[in-house]
C-alpha cells in the first residue's frame, strides 16, 4: 500500500510536472501565436489601406488648362464649396476629377469631353443643370465659337 501510493504520488507529480511544463510551454507559443496573428492583421489593414484606390488626379479647382486656372472659388464652408468654370472657345480643362457635385450652366457651348467611356462631342446649353455621385476623371475642351460659364456645387 505505502508502495503504491509512493508510485502515485510519483505520478502525480509528473502529472502535474507535464501539467505545468505544457502551461509553460503553451504560453510562449500561445503569445507567439497572437503576436503572428496581431502582425498579419496590422499587416492586413495596412495593405488594405494602402491599396485603397486614391484619385491623385487635381481636382476641377488645381486642374487647370496650359497652367492657366480655369476655375475660381466662390465660396466654401464646412458643407459645401462653390466654384465657377470659365472655358472660352479652344480652352479645356485638364484631366481631373469631381466630388459628389452639382453643376448649373451659366453660358453654354459645345465641348470634347473625354472619360472612362471614350470621347464625346456634346452641346450644352445655357441654363442646363446637372449632378454626378462622383466622376473617376474626365478632361473637356470647348470646342464652340462662345464662352462657357459653370457653377459647380461640391458636398463635403
Amino acid at each position: 500500500m505505502i508502495r503504491f501510493f509512493e508510485k502515485s504520488h510519483q505520478n502525480l507529480n509528473i502529472v502535474n510536472f507535464v501539467k505545468q511544463f505544457t502551461t509553460l510551454m503553451y504560453k510562449p507559443i500561445h503569445y507567439f501565436i497572437n503576436e503572428r496573428i496581431s502582425v498579419v492583421v496590422v499587416l492586413l489593414i495596412l495593405t488594405t489601406i494602402g491599396c485603397t484606390k486614391k484619385n491623385r488626379l487635381p481636382d476641377p479647382l488645381a486642374a487647370g488648362w496650359k497652367d492657366q486656372a480655369v476655375c475660381e472659388l466662390l465660396q466654401e464652408n464646412d458643407h459645401l464649396r462653390v466654384l465657377r468654370c470659365t472655358f472660352a472657345p479652344g480652352v479645356g480643362h485638364e484631366k481631373h476629377y469631381h466630388a459628389p457635385h452639382i453643376g448649373y450652366t451659366i453660358a453654354g457651348s459645345r465641348f470634347r469631353i473625354t472619360d472612362t467611356t471614350g470621347s464625346r462631342e456634346v452641346d450644352v446649353p445655357t441654363g442646363y443643370h446637372f449632378d454626378n455621385e462622383y466622376i473617376e476623371w474626365h478632361e473637356v475642351l470647348n470646342i464652340g465659337d462662345s464662352t462657357a460659364v459653370f457653377l459647380i456645387i461640391e458636398s463635403k
